[in-house]
């Protein structure tokens, strides 16, 4: 069980790490929108549509970056679920017996 805390705890800092990096991103361009939770291509472009690199070279790169750091962020609140879900049974484990 404390090994599980500390894991859930170090999961936690590496969220609100990568979440720092989203909202670092997003107030890089303002056509990135302002959600945490979205992937950029989810948001109507305004202008020209940006769909390869000829269009607009820093700004689809940007968004490319920012959409790696929104699935790290979804893949770690995965694991943080998992995780948790092990933690919460190895209490009810511990308590009941």
């Amino acid at each position: 069980m404390f090994f599980g805390t500390i894991f859930l705890i170090i999961l936690y800092l590496l969220l609100r790490y990568v979440i720092a990096w989203i909202t670092y991103y997003n107030n890089l361009d303002t056509r990135l929108g302002d959600s945490t939770w979205r992937f950029t291509y989810d948001y109507p472009v305004v202008g020209e549509r940006d769909i390869s690199d000829l269009d607009d070279k820093d700004f689809v790169r940007l968004r490319r970056k920012k959409n790696k750091v929104i699935l790290l962020m979804y893949s770690i609140v995965l694991i943080m679920f998992i995780a948790s879900m092990s933690l919460l049974s190895k209490f009810l484990i511990f308590f009941t017996s």
